[in-house]
């Protein structure tokens, strides 16, 4: 982490050094309009070159005085959202939890989550806005693959929490739900619900664990009954089904624990009723159709997440981890009727 309690760069360096007003500086680093495109331009571009950072003091001293003291000074952590178009990131529900658990706890601290959307900003930009509002905690929410933009990101200056394993860099502290514990869980609880021959079709993906859960808690059972985990690889619809077909008709389960949510709609195309025929769970009961399963609580994923990152930030923990850090939150299982007690139904015959 870098110094700054001493050799500070002002605002009045940076205008001494274009030879302008420290007044238009200063209008310039809050981007008021009142400054030309091309001068803003070259003001942000001297100031990330000069390693400028706002005082923390003077910056919350001036929100008070214009807040008039009738509200408490918030600090802020950034949201990175690098998802095209950026509001398809919350429209799933788990997301937008996620999002609402990490802002709550973030008013409860004092601090306030703010959303900044990468297709949109330069990354020089984002740095100096970051820079500017003296944000030092970075939420870094899913992801498919980490977006170009910050494969040279510089997060030397920040506290960096992600949600989640599923990509492997940046190599930050991160929550996550218990995989692997929330799979042993739900095998447990469909045995209890009376399921003899449970079946896992999920994702393909060395950093998800339903998979391991699974294998782990079929063990106790006799070889008879553990049946052979289906995997799904990048295959469209028709290719999956046809690997279903086939799977159900070597191993005839009478239940099924799958993360992919066309399992329900490929299941009733193969002629298979739900639940009479075979009962089904998902490893998420967020943003699916099937209304058993796990709910891997994502709202207190979101909750622990700013947990972690304003610890972190309280220890100057800045940069990413050489050993990381990875807290998991355990989940809960959800009755439904897709997966009934089976006495209700009769199954394979």
């Amino acid at each position: 982490m870098k110094n700054e309690r001493f050799n500070r760069i002002s605002q009045r360096d940076i205008a001494s050094e274009l030879r302008i007003s420290h007044v238009t500086v200063s209008r310039a680093l809050r981007n008021m309009a009142n400054v030309s495109p091309e001068l803003k331009a070259r003001i942000l571009a001297k100031a990330d070159e000069m390693g400028y950072v706002p005082d923390p003091l003077l910056a919350s001293l001036s929100r008070y005085s214009k807040t008039g003291g009738n509200n408490p000074v918030q600090a802020e952590l950034a949201w990175l959202n690098t998802w095209t178009p950026p509001e398809k990131l919350r429209q799933f529900q788990e997301f937008e939890l996620y999002w609402q658990g990490a802002s709550d706890n973030a008013r409860r601290m004092g601090y306030r989550v703010v959303e900044f959307n990468l297709s949109e900003i330069p990354l020089l930009r984002l740095k100096t806005i970051l820079r500017t509002r003296n944000i030092q905690g970075i939420l870094l929410p899913p992801v498919g693959n980490i977006p170009a933009v910050l494969e040279n990101f510089d997060w030397s200056d920040y506290a960096v929490v992600r949600f989640g394993r599923a990509t492997p860099e940046p190599r930050a502290h991160f929550v996550s739900s218990s995989q692997h514990e929330n799979t042993m869980m739900a095998f447990d609880r469909i045995q209890q619900l009376g399921y003899q021959r449970i079946g896992c079709a999920c994702e393909y993906e060395r950093r998800r664990l339903f998979g391991s859960g699974f294998f782990w808690a079929q063990q106790k059972l006799p070889l008879s009954q553990q049946l052979p985990i289906l995997t799904w690889h990048p295959e469209n619809i028709s290719e999956q089904q046809i690997k279903l077909k086939q799977w159900l008709e070597q191993n005839r389960p009478d239940a099924i624990l799958t993360d992919n949510s066309e399992t329900h709609r490929m299941l009733d195309n193969l002629g298979y009723r739900i639940p009479e025929d075979i009962a089904l769970a998902t490893t998420t009961v967020h943003d699916t159709d099937i209304d058993t399963g796990i709910d891997q609580r994502p709202y207190e994923i979101g909750w622990a997440a700013t947990r972690m990152l304003t610890a972190l930030m309280n220890e100057k923990s800045f940069g990413l981890p050489r050993n990381r850090s990875e807290l998991l939150i355990e989940g809960s299982w959800v009755d439904g009727s897709m997966m009934p007690k089976k006495s209700i139904f009769k199954h394979w015959k």
